[in-house]
């Protein structure tokens, strides 16, 4: 399961390159952040082996600028917080978070 938040400008176009792929979503309009920016929350139901080509439509510049591994994440956590800020991504671009689910149940099912 990958949930992408987007910037409401560029959903529609990422909406319509994940549907030209196969794929489909289901979103929502969010806004958050500081400056409470309108985004899109997309829900992409993907199976592991198409996960890659999900992430290129949403996020394409993800390979660009790899993840903080967790151990650094961990690193920067003491007792009472960070010590350090956290990478944040650049204002305006997407954020993704990725889940493998052991299981699901809908109407369908």
């Amino acid at each position: 399961m990958v949930m992408a938040i987007v910037p409401r400008d560029e959903a529609e176009q990422i909406l319509q390159a994940l549907v030209s792929a196969g794929h489909t979503a289901t979103y929502t309009e969010s806004r958050g952040g500081i400056l409470r920016q309108a985004q899109h929350t997309l829900f992409i139901a993907v199976k592991e082996q198409d996960l890659q080509t999900v992430l290129d439509i949403v996020r394409p510049d993800l390979s660009q600028s790899p993840a903080p591994a967790p151990a650094a994440i961990a690193e920067s956590f003491g007792s009472f917080g960070p010590r350090t800020a956290p990478a944040m991504p650049p204002l305006g671009s997407s954020v993704v978070f990725i889940w493998d689910i052991e299981r699901y149940e809908g109407s369908g099912d």
